[in-house]
């Protein structure tokens, strides 16, 4: 699709004007934005015809600046047709540098998307968590890979993006990378972030992915029963360590909080609520969303557990956390200790709060929200499931009302 071009000239008031010649200006709109050129030439407001955006009169002043509007007019045109026969993008810069002869400094994809993760790199513990860096230079790397498997060369000019481009880098994560539907989405959508940095900057002015509509799958979210909870939580461990992490981890799963909030969970964030017992008042890393969350029992019991553990008094938190690469490792013995056939990782104690801890014992699910730090409960929905067993509780019920 051509890019519409228009051209208007006109005087151009000076500043603090008060009369005599004014410098003559052409206007370029293209693509909706505009760009002024100015042609070094001046002309009489008396002289100046707004209708047919030249000179009037037949002297030779008045011939000569319309010849030279003429002129400059057809480079205009002729600058655009040079850009469409070569599928350059037609922008009202890359007409002006055209004209002026000036050379736009090319943008490259792998160019822009490293000066944005620099900034996230710079951002990082402000504004964004380690694991937000980490994704996006996963992403870097497999955008790279894929320019260098597709196209064999080692970057490319950000304006030779288009839809193909997107869909062969779906495709290439589906096929090459091996990635999952969720997984290929998600990659696409981090480097979505990348084309809407150029869009807004002017840099191309077609967005590539218009017409790219993935589907995210529903993924059924694995949690602890409540059998299961009790045997992880009344399971004696020789190992002090592995005791340790199966602490952490039961904590999570009476608390809601995700790995990084309790890493940093510090003793001033527990508070008395406005019941009168103990509360944690703290902020979700990831979203920097308020959590308030009361104590049951059996998280407390953990807190006092630890309050005079090394670990949490030198690093003034409630409880020493390992890193997640480790939990996870330890949780996968623990499961095979404990006889749960499930791959557990840190993340399904947020599951497990929000199902088997609270929805299973009639808690709502706008209260659930609120604990789990969420700012809707769509989010939350995704955590919680409404199981089997309460759906079997809520109709015997109804069927008691019935008979």
């Amino acid at each position: 699709m051509s890019t519409l071009v228009q051209l208007h000239f006109y005087l151009k008031t000076p500043k603090a004007y008060t009369g005599g010649p004014m410098p003559v200006y052409c206007r370029i709109t293209a693509g909706g934005k505009r760009t002024e050129i100015s042609l070094n030439r001046k002309c009489e407001p008396s002289k100046w015809s707004k209708k047919t955006c030249r000179a009037t009169g037949n002297r030779e002043p008045e011939r000569m600046l319309n010849r030279c509007i003429d002129q400059l007019q057809v480079k205009i045109y002729d600058a655009q047709e040079f850009l469409s026969k070569n599928n350059e993008t037609i922008s009202t810069m890359s007409l002006r540098d055209k004209i002026l002869g000036t050379t736009e400094k090319v943008r490259t994809i792998l160019g822009v998307f490293e000066e944005h993760n620099s900034k996230v790199e710079a951002l990082t513990g402000k504004e964004f968590a380690a694991g937000t860096l980490e994704r996006y230079r996963t992403s870097f790397k497999h955008t790279a890979d894929f320019i260098q498997w597709k196209y064999r060369v080692k970057d490319m000019d950000i304006r030779k993006i288009d839809h193909q481009f997107i869909t062969e880098y779906d495709f290439y994560l589906r096929t090459v990378r091996s990635c999952a539907n969720n997984t290929a989405v998600k990659y696409i959508k981090n480097f979505g972030k990348i084309i809407r940095i150029c869009l807004a900057n002017g840099w191309i002015t077609v967005n590539p992915m218009l017409n790219y509509k993935p589907k995210v799958k529903k993924v059924d979210r694995v949690f602890l029963t409540a059998e299961e909870l009790d045997a992880l939580s009344n399971k004696e461990f020789r190992i002090e360590r592995v005791a340790q992490v199966r602490d952490v981890f039961v904590f999570s799963c009476y608390t809601g909080l995700a790995y990084a909030d309790v890493k940093k969970l510090k003793k001033e964030e527990i508070i008395k609520g406005v019941d009168g017992h103990e509360w944690i008042y703290t902020h979700r890393q990831k979203t920097d969303v308020a959590s308030r969350i009361p104590l049951l029992p059996p998280a407390k019991k953990i807190l006092q557990k630890y309050e005079d553990h090394p670990k949490s008094i030198a690093e003034g938190t409630v409880l020493p956390v390992l890193s997640n690469q480790k939990m996870n490792a330890y949780l996968k013995e623990i499961a095979d200790t404990c006889g749960i056939e499930k791959e557990l990782t840190y993340h399904i104690a947020r599951h497990t709060f929000a199902t088997t801890v609270t929805l299973l014992n009639d808690v709502p699910i706008e209260t659930v929200s609120k604990m789990l730090g969420h700012s809707s409960i769509k989010m939350t929905q995704h955590y919680a499931k409404i199981l089997d067993v309460k759906i079997g509780r809520d109709m015997a019920h109804l069927r008691e009302k019935f008979s």
